[in-house]
């Protein structure tokens, strides 16, 4: 699922990439992933490289216990 972004958050998205964040699809998933006024929450990116996410990002390990049917 990819989440749309307002003006401001394309803007912010720009920055992160232009600051070597990253491409702009892991900037994108950055941005969400962090708290912000315009959604007052914050996402977790299921990932299977928890390493490659600067700190404050949550991010779960795709192999988890109990993510997608793993035990």
């Amino acid at each position: 699922m990819v989440d749309p972004l307002t003006q401001t958050a394309a803007a912010t998205v720009g920055a992160m990439h232009r600051d070597g964040w990253g491409g702009t699809d892991i900037c994108h998933t950055l941005y969400v992933a962090t708290p912000h006024q315009e959604t007052g929450g914050m996402s977790i990116i299921l990932t299977g490289r928890e390493n490659d996410y600067p700190p404050g990002i949550l991010t779960v390990d795709i192999d988890s216990p109990g993510m997608l049917g793993f035990h």
